[in-house]
């Protein structure tokens, strides 16, 4: 439970309770210096605890945690969260790891009255995930799996290719320009996933602009082409699918994100071995 200056998590002061295996249970104050384990730092704060107030304990699947805090009038921002099942803080260290759940909410302490508050930028933080997962991760093996197994309906599968595979730029150009909005409005230190969305978004950029430059098919660079088109295209795809669960991580949005993207891609992976199957039975 962390005492919020403005809402966030970074920059409060947090107590922090778990029950061990044979129910002895341990209360610490932590400092929430940033979204890393290394930056929340346990026996620091800004809390005043009464002591010996603190106590914790477990009642069938239900933790009651409590304390006193010396304080003329706490913050009334307050955040809560639930860390991972099985993994607990242990000694010397005591680091925490991320959470998986969050809530924020304002108390009025004259009536003990409560309000939950959506946690800042979390809709244009979503819009950021979905059309990136949809543009980049779904949308982009479509049309690849397209392009290489529905060729005998020519021309039909050029075009539906490159419709697809124009939606899904377009998707994920919306998504990335979201994740710059993002970075600026939270200060948000996501170099890798920034890194790997640049790259992501330069490739698309080659691929786009690569389609303007194809050689006709009785060219002698068409091959060259053919080759530079289908390895950019399934470095694009391979960066894109880690990128999209690097974020997934990178935004704490739960293990049902993860699982739900996964599905769909072993769904995709599926038709691609079906497909790829029958075009080696027909040669």
């Amino acid at each position: 439970m962390g005492f919020s200056p403005n809402g966030d998590m970074v920059g409060s002061s947090a107590i922090v309770g778990w029950v061990d295996s044979d129910g002895v249970g341990s209360v610490k104050q932590y400092y929430l210096g940033g979204q890393t384990p290394a930056q929340v730092l346990p026996d620091l704060g800004n809390l005043v605890i009464v002591g010996n107030t603190t106590s914790i304990v477990a009642v069938d699947s239900t933790i009651y945690m409590g304390f006193q805090l010396n304080a003329s009038t706490p913050t009334n921002r307050l955040i809560y969260s639930v860390g991972p099942t099985g993994i607990l803080p242990s000694s010397p260290s005591f680091r925490l790891t991320q959470h998986q759940s969050m809530v924020t909410t304002t108390m009025n302490y004259l009536t003990g009255q409560t309000q939950t508050v959506k946690a800042p930028y979390s809709n244009l933080k979503k819009n950021h995930g979905i059309l990136n997962m949809l543009g980049w991760g779904i949308l982009l093996p479509i049309g690849a799996i397209v392009a290489r197994h529905c060729k005998e309906w020519d021309p039909i599968w050029f075009y539906s290719h490159i419709s697809i595979q124009s939606l899904g730029f377009i998707l994920g150009f919306a998504g990335i320009s979201c994740g710059f909005v993002l970075e600026h409005k939270l200060s948000a230190i996501v170099s890798h996933h920034k890194g790997i969305g640049i790259f992501i978004l330069i490739l698309g950029l080659l691929q786009m602009m690569a389609v303007l430059a194809r050689p006709d098919k009785a060219s002698k660079l068409r091959k060259y082409w053919n080759l530079y088109h289908h390895n950019v295209g399934r470095l694009l795809i391979f960066f894109a699918v880690v990128n999209v669960f690097y974020g997934i991580h990178l935004g704490l949005a739960g293990r049902g994100w993860d699982v739900g993207y996964g599905i769909v891609l072993v769904v995709l992976f599926i038709i691609a071995a079906v497909l790829e199957a029958r075009m080696w039975m027909r040669k």
